[in-house]
């Protein structure tokens, strides 16, 4: 078959992801109604619950985009037949910048070094506040390097969709300047993600500190994004043109993928954790002993067991990898392990006890609601391939599995 003979319309996602788009607005503009009236009864609770449904959110944005550079980089059919599912959530970026604008207004009910430092009763932290946030962290500064990351993540977003779509007009070869961009993009993406990860969630406890925190993000980004792909190319395999291109062989990689975030999330952790303990400093446990006394430690051993332990010895069968009917379940457990992830990180913050509130399941079905609309609304604007790219024929070619 070659992508010349092929008609554009040909290669456009199914209706189905229309009605999804249209149910998803639906969906998110009630939640997000819900959302606002509980905001102004309780601003605490909804703000904390706000950053921790942004983090999910932005991790699927930022996963994908990290996952397509490397796709970029590394070539393959695995790769390209999820290419504009990728490329579709990673133009979720300038919805993303808008969302951020909430967690502004909220800062100075998140961070306690937005707060008045002589309202702390703690001498210790409070000079320590004074000092950090001289230097480092203060509202202003927290606005501007915000702003920079995320115009760091929508240019690369922008220019890797136009390259994108130059390859659905005529004959032209972008893969130079894919490469060109992928390399230095995944060095931006891991810098800034990190810094953002210290800025919107570690700092929640400034008194406490990790050099490997970044990387526990880039690690969770990457699994979300690679199990969202998962549920994405699961619902369209129904469906023509997916039905025709989506081979056992490109689902093993992706399941292979998984596995590989999977050990990456359990190794960054396992070491943050290791490294700490084996410290024995009174400021770095204690982070860890409020994740585990007050009913927050059944959180660290779900996670243990279910985000890593579990999945792992299911994705070690090569015939469970290569059947994307049984591989979506998992890839739906995990996105939702993700999500408990995110809360055990920040919730402890704020309450000592095990705590999960109407704002930790409203606000992610209200953001996800509007987050999915935008995402349908990208993957229908482009054909699920880029029909005159020069790896199209990895995709296009008969299977001989």
């Amino acid at each position: 078959m070659s992508t010349v003979r092929m008609n554009s319309s040909e290669l456009m996602a199914p209706p189905v992801t229309r009605v999804i788009q249209s149910r998803s607005l639906i969906v998110g503009a009630a939640f997000s109604v819900i959302a606002v009236i509980g905001g102004f009864l309780q601003p605490e609770v909804f703000y904390r619950g706000y950053l921790t449904s942004y983090m999910a959110w932005l991790g699927l944005t930022l996963g994908s985009m990290a996952i397509l550079m490397l796709r970029h980089l590394t070539g393959g059919g695995w790769g390209m037949v999820i290419r504009r599912i990728m490329g579709a959530a990673m133009r979720c970026a300038p919805l993303m910048a808008v969302l951020f604008i909430p967690i502004i207004f909220g800062v100075h009910r998140l961070y306690i070094w937005a707060q008045p430092l002589e309202n702390i009763e703690n001498k210790r932290l409070r000079e320590h506040l004074v000092w950090i946030t001289q230097s480092y962290l203060n509202v202003t500064g927290f606005v501007i390097r915000a702003a920079i990351y995320l115009a760091i993540w929508n240019v690369l977003s922008y220019l890797l969709t136009k390259w994108s779509s130059e390859t659905d007009r005529g004959p032209v070869d972008n893969v130079s300047k894919f490469k060109a961009l992928s390399g230095p993009g995944l060095i931006l993406y891991g810098l800034t993600i990190s810094f953002a990860a210290i800025d919107w969630v570690m700092s929640l406890d400034p008194s406490w500190i990790s050099t490997i925190y970044g990387l526990l993000f880039l690690a969770g980004q990457g699994l979300s994004a690679i199990c969202f792909a998962v549920v994405i190319e699961r619902m369209l395999v129904r469906y023509k043109p997916m039905s025709d291109w989506l081979k056992p062989s490109f689902v093993h990689d992706h399941g292979k993928l998984m596995l590989t975030f999977v050990m990456l999330w359990a190794y960054f952790s396992f070491s943050q954790w290791l490294i700490i303990w084996a410290g024995d400093l009174p400021e770095e446990i204690s982070w860890y002993l409020k994740r585990l006394n007050g009913g927050w430690g059944v959180f660290g051993l779900i996670l243990a067991l279910f985000h890593f332990a579990v999945p792992f010895v299911i994705l070690l069968s090569r015939p469970f990898k290569r059947d994307v009917t049984r591989l979506v379940w998992l890839a739906v457990w995990l996105m939702l392990m993700r999500y408990v992830d995110l809360i055990w990180l920040v919730e402890p913050n704020f309450s000592r006890t095990i705590t999960v509130t109407w704002a930790d399941i409203v606000l992610p079905i209200a953001m996800g609601g509007l987050w999915l609309w935008f995402f349908f609304r990208n993957l229908n604007s482009m054909p699920l391939l880029p029909i005159y790219d020069p790896d199209a024929h990895e995709v296009l070619e008969p299977a001989h599995e």
